[in-house]
């Protein structure tokens, strides 16, 4: 579960902002909308609002930025690029994004700092969630020469083996442009449990689909787990788009490749055996995507379909080129929301009502936000207004981006504006009371006829 995100120099925000699911003691509407961890509670859904170029994508981005860093161990180039344009004077400043988070019922704050695309300041933390003094599990820091030094928890700093992995770690792995979260979590020491945890929520609980995102390894999932396909089959029908289920198409590496295609597969299937999972995704044309699995000493390809109905009543097999963006997009929410429902998993999702019509958006949240039986977290960016309603959402679950006057994004709750929960905060929202929507002024003196080069 996220607790908080604190962004600073990154993409629209300049100042430090931060988000947090942190429920509003003032509120009591919506109960069952609050987890009760460890006698900390934190909230299962947000929406965010916001005009384009607001910045509610980028609170995203800068989520999936650090993401990727943690999972591939190294600092994305395109990050030293998303600084904030605006800072005074053109001085470069450092950039900072943390998280606070619940992993296997521990809570944990990780927060890294760069500069100059070096880690200045990288550090994981036992969270006292504000109750108590946090607890210190690691830190490393980097000064101008470059130079890091690291300490630890005292219990292994107090540990002779411990000490000879840390000497060991600074002279001939530690860099300054790679974070050591993920190297860390991979030791074998008994002091570094947590560590391994953190990575976890980074590498498996944290879910972000962003609307270039794909359906990933759902061919595989499909295949080998029968109660997912009722599941996808059930909710895909339920859609009414005239899709009555998903299935997975399989061939052996040799048939699918041909025989003229020997380097090719040679390479391909290098690579499956040196993945982790023994799988890996290969992107196709459009939006398809080939699964290749290692499973009983053979390497499978598995490619997904969806089936129709014919004129005669006979299923009819469609590839993913063939359909529709909006059928796509919701390919994306069939493991999503039966992940968000059965497990402790944190989905952000970047503009859901994407290609997707906004009565089967509104359904699909309300369903989620009347199950009082849901495990997961479900946070997204959204320009559908008709999903504000306090029937579906408590106040500190709305969330509004708006730019200020430098041009830095600024991130606030509905819960601030101290409304009565039985207004109509949807048309409070479109006449702008909480700000957060676009300004429509300049539109009225737009002379496009001017332009028009036919005359």
């Amino acid at each position: 579960m996220i607790v908080r995100l604190v962004i600073e120099n990154l993409f629209s925000f300049g100042s430090r902002k931060e988000f947090n699911t942190i429920p509003n003691n003032r509120l009591k509407t919506l109960d069952h909308h609050k987890y009760n961890i460890g006698g900390f509670e934190i909230l299962k859904t947000s929406s965010i609002y916001g005009a384009n170029g607001a910045g509610k994508s980028n609170l995203i981005k800068s989520l999936e930025l650090l993401q990727e860093m943690i999972i591939e161990g190294k600092i994305p180039y395109k990050l030293k690029k998303a600084q904030f344009k605006f800072n005074p004077d053109n001085i470069e400043k450092k950039q900072v994004i943390a998280v606070e988070f619940i992993q296997e019922n521990t809570p944990l704050y990780y927060g890294i700092e760069l500069f100059d695309n070096r880690i200045m300041t990288e550090e994981l933390y036992l969270s006292g969630l504000g109750k108590k003094a946090d607890s210190l599990i690691f830190e490393r820091k980097t000064d101008e020469s470059g130079i890091t030094e690291m300490t630890f928890l005292d219990d292994f700093e107090k540990d002779e083996k411990s000490q000879l992995l840390k000497s060991i770690l600074l002279e001939e792995f530690i860099k300054s442009n790679e974070p050591v979260l993920k190297l860390l979590s991979n030791r074998d020491n008994k002091f570094l449990k947590d560590v391994k945890k953190a990575f976890d929520w980074f590498d498996e609980t944290l879910q972000i689909i962003t609307p270039d995102s794909r359906p990933s390894a759902l061919a595989h999932r499909i295949d080998k787990d029968l109660e997912f396909k009722k599941y996808a089959d059930g909710i895909m029908s339920s859609f009414s788009v005239g899709i009555i289920g998903l299935t997975s198409e399989k061939k052996e590496i040799n048939e699918f490749f041909g025989e003229d295609n020997e380097k090719e597969v040679e390479q391909l299937t290098k690579a499956v055996e040196e993945s982790p999972k023994k799988m890996i995704g290969l992107s196709g044309r459009r939006s398809a995507e080939l699964i290749m699995v290692k499973e009983d000493n053979k390497i499978w390809v598995k490619n997904l379909n969806v089936v129709h109905v014919g004129s005669n009543g006979n299923p009819v097999n469609f590839e993913l080129t063939e359909e529709s963006d909006g059928t796509i997009r919701l390919l994306d929410f069939v493991p999503a929301f039966q992940d968000v429902v059965t497990k402790n998993k944190v989905f952000f999702i970047d503009e859901i009502e994407r290609s997707i019509h906004p009565l089967l958006i509104k359904e699909l949240v309300r369903k989620f936000s009347l199950d009082t039986h849901t495990k997961g977290q479900l946070i997204f960016t959204t320009h559908e207004s008709n999903l504000l309603d306090q029937e579906i959402f408590r106040q500190d679950e709305i969330w509004f981006a708006e730019k200020d006057k430098d041009g830095s994004s600024d991130l606030y709750s509905l819960s601030d504006f101290k409304e009565h929960k039985t207004i109509d905060i949807r048309k409070g929202y479109l006449n702008g009371r909480y700000g957060s929507i676009p300004f429509l002024g300049n539109l009225e003196d737009l002379n496009w006829h001017k332009y028009d080069i036919n005359e």
